[in-house]
């Protein structure tokens, strides 16, 4: 009997240890999957291309804005102005024209931003700008050397990308990564995950390399010492 129990244990123990070995680690530390982690619903269906036909409209139409603006010379406001003057123009002929055709004329509906919809995004854009100033509060205050670097080093190549390329640019790069690396991204998620973990493992061995080598050997800032004592 206790031959048995034993053996029921160990295979529970053997089980469960080849369950941890199974978990994969996923990219940023992601659980679930990829169109769960983007918010699920009609979003994250036109990013990964679960809907073709609107994530292609959304690309075909953003490489237009940008070749209009970018190629062609064209400027923002008169683009808006001349778009909300051919929609009014096309609105209003075909009222007036749709009687002497036999068609009936536009239902206009009645378009209204709901006022929980406003509320939940001042309201979720207000705990990010929080939440922000917290992180750079506490970056600045001198207590993670590691989140520090981390920052300037961001800064840093942000600074250098955008010396490149003018905001509008920057702005359609971004649209197409995310319509663009996401479905990449699920197409060959284990590959591009073990590269991660190696890529994050190396760059682990330089930081302690670093920080045994320069930060630990780097004098402590009396204030800082102080206000802690305080």
């Amino acid at each position: 009997m206790d031959h048995d129990s034993s053996d029921s244990s160990d295979e529970r123990g053997h089980s469960e240890d080849s369950s941890h070995q199974g978990e994969k680690c996923h990219l940023f530390g992601r659980q679930n999957p990829v169109h769960t982690a983007l918010g699920g619903g009609k979003p994250a269906d036109v990013i990964l291309w679960r809907n073709k036909q609107i994530s292609a409209a959304l690309l075909a139409g953003s490489t237009v804005i940008w070749l209009l603006f970018e190629w062609i010379g064209y400027y923002l406001v008169p683009f808006i102005c001349h778009s909300l003057i051919l929609s009014l123009a096309t609105l209003f002929l075909w009222s007036n024209l749709s009687s002497f055709v036999n068609k009936s004329p536009i239902n206009f509906p009645e378009i209204e931003l709901p006022e929980d919809l406003c509320m939940n995004a001042a309201l979720l854009l207000t705990e990010r700008f929080n939440k922000a100033i917290a992180i750079l509060w506490q970056i600045a205050s001198g207590k993670d050397v590691k989140k520090f670097l981390s920052a300037v080093l961001g800064l840093w190549v942000v600074s250098v990308v955008g010396s490149w390329f003018d905001f509008l640019t920057i702005v359609y790069i971004i649209f197409v990564t995310i319509l663009t690396m996401p479905p990449l991204y699920e197409k060959h998620e284990d590959q591009v995950d073990s590269y991660a973990q190696k890529a994050k493992a190396k760059l682990k061995r330089q930081y302690s390399t670093l920080d045994e080598k320069v930060l630990q050997k780097l004098p402590k800032v009396p204030f800082i010492n102080d206000n802690k004592q305080h």
